[in-house]
């Protein structure tokens, strides 16, 4: 029992601190996921640079590896995501939002930036 007891207490801190995505980062990130699909699959007569489909799509796969890193299920996951890309499918590309989403990926996910440019880098 004497031995039982610290491993319960270290694996109730252990998942605490593992869970790192706050609920508010979490609506963010979703968010931000439907933003960038929307750029994804801009409506025709939108303009826009092939690039910033590339940097938008990485995007959304480094914030679903980032959520399931720190312990978010998947299908939590791509429920909140769904939600958010029916939100936001077929509007107009918004580059106001879409740099805030950079910012976020910035300062929210470990290596944010580098993470992008990586996962653009094997897109193709």
């Amino acid at each position: 029992m004497k031995k039982i007891i610290p491993i319960l207490i270290f694996l109730s801190v252990s998942s605490f601190a593992f869970a790192n995505m706050s609920d508010s980062d979490k609506s963010r990130a979703w968010e931000c996921s439907g933003i960038y699909m929307a750029n994804y699959f801009l409506p025709s007569g939108e303009s826009f640079e092939y690039s910033m489909k590339e940097k938008s799509m990485a995007s959304v796969k480094v914030m679903k590896s980032y959520a399931l890193e720190v312990g978010i299920s998947e299908k939590e996951w791509d429920e909140g995501v769904n939600k958010a890309v029916d939100k936001y499918f077929g509007s107009k590309y918004d580059k106001s939002k879409t740099e805030k989403c950079h910012s976020f990926i910035e300062k929210s996910i470990p290596n944010g930036v580098e993470r992008v440019k990586k996962v653009i880098q094997t897109l193709y």
